[in-house]
């Protein structure tokens, strides 16, 4: 069970918070931009916009780990400025494409996997910044508006960008987008300045190594590793062909679908709104296995829609896809934050990211292939099956034993 307590946080965290509303904003926008314009302007497929979400995903895969033995051994405060403001440069670049005429399937690939640097940047850093500015006991209550801030961009971030895409155009959406990050860059340099960890600096290897054993040998974060893998993989099969699905199978236009996509954030605030209270009400073990059984009803609704197509039924899907995965994070995260050393936090949330997040090129690339060799519906049953497998994982592990943090302190 947990409390919370009223006080303000610190402002250099207030600070963070609105530098991450603001590049989530960014973000959000600009991947619901970049399947439309792949779709609508360049005549992609479902095959094709799950190979540019693949393109848009490596670099969770391939650049987590170096992100985290940085943010162990450098500025987290720098990391964040540079990666960010490469971001704002990579989105700024498509509308100078697409008025030269030159934007194809290729740079749009390209320049979303050098923005997405900055939010694997940003995500590896951000966990291990926290700690360093709110006490651990506001640990829960940071998390909670660090993913509050999130789900208010994927609530409107996507539902945005489908609008200008639909009703102005690719370019103003990706202008926007570029706006919000460069803001970002802007707050995330006023924060105070921070010197690289201390201590004996050894083999990036060893370094590595050692975080790596510390996560995979944690009896608590073992069951949450390999839970988040099998949901970002099946949530990318799926990702991959949405868009597709939705304007060529389901008949939705461009503002319908970046509306469905925001009914996923409004979930996400929902859920994180309903944090505090379902966490005085349940064990804290029961409250992490939420976001699993919720990611599993949700699929199984959009698994209904082959049968029974309904824009309704699509949106019931993405709520439940955001209340119970928000949860999931927030608490997973203070988890995470509370067993593993500070001096360590880097190295552990990057390769985490790499085997969650890293997981969705992966789920990408399945599920472009799946599209491509048996269709979208083997696709949206596949996702399923990925989501049923994820929460026998987590349901049969020593997490939902756990009461409270107490208990690891």
């Amino acid at each position: 069970m947990e409390t919370t307590d009223t006080a303000p946080l610190p402002m250099a965290f207030r600070r963070i918070g609105w530098s991450n509303l603001s590049a989530q904003f960014s973000e959000q926008i600009a991947l619901a931009a970049a399947p439309l314009a792949a779709v609508l302007l360049l005549s992609a497929g479902p095959a094709e916009t799950g190979w540019l979400q693949t393109a848009q995903t490596l670099p969770f895969l391939l650049l987590s780990i170096p992100a985290g033995l940085m943010v162990d051994r450098a500025s987290r405060r720098r990391l964040m400025v540079g990666t960010e403001a490469l971001r704002a440069l990579s989105l700024l670049a498509i509308p100078l494409l697409l008025a030269a005429g030159s934007l194809n399937l290729t740079w749009l690939a390209v320049l979303g996997a050098l923005g997405a640097i900055g939010t694997v940047c940003y995500s590896v850093a951000a966990p291990a910044f926290v700690p360093s500015v709110v006490p651990r006991a506001r640990l829960a209550d940071a998390n909670r508006w660090l993913e509050l801030a999130r789900s208010v961009a994927y609530a409107g971030g996507p539902a945005l960008g489908g609008a200008l895409v639909g009703w102005i155009g690719v370019s103003t959406a990706y202008g926007l987008a570029a706006a919000l990050s460069i803001l970002a860059v802007l707050l995330l340099a006023g924060l105070p300045k921070d010197e690289p960890p201390s201590g004996q600096r050894r083999h990036l290897l060893h370094d590595l190594g050692e975080g790596a054993r510390f996560a995979v040998g944690h009896d608590l974060l073992r069951p949450i590793l390999l839970t988040a893998v099998f949901f970002n993989i099946s949530w990318f099969v799926f990702q991959a062909v949405y868009v597709a699905y939705a304007i060529q199978n389901l008949g939705l236009s461009a503002t319908q679908v970046g509306v469905t996509l925001g009914i996923y954030g409004a979930g996400m605030i929902v859920g994180a709104a309903l944090a505090p209270a379902i966490a005085r009400r349940v064990s804290f073990g029961t409250l992490i296995l939420l976001g699993p059984f919720a990611g599993l009803c949700a699929a199984s609704v959009m698994l209904a829609t082959l049968w029974f197509p309904s824009v309704q039924l699509v949106g019931a899907s993405f709520f439940l896809f955001g209340v119970g995965p928000i949860i999931w994070t927030i608490s997973t995260m203070t988890l995470r934050q509370a067993v593993t050393p500070n001096a360590m936090l880097g190295r552990v949330s990057a390769l985490i990211m790499t085997a969650t997040f890293g997981a969705r090129p992966l789920g990408a690339a399945i599920g472009a292939s799946v599209a491509a060799h048996f269709g979208i519906a083997a696709c949206l049953g596949l996702a399923t099956a990925g989501f049923l497998v994820q929460l026998l994982v987590i349901a049969f592990s020593q997490v939902p034993r756990l009461r409270d943090l107490s208990e690891i302190a």
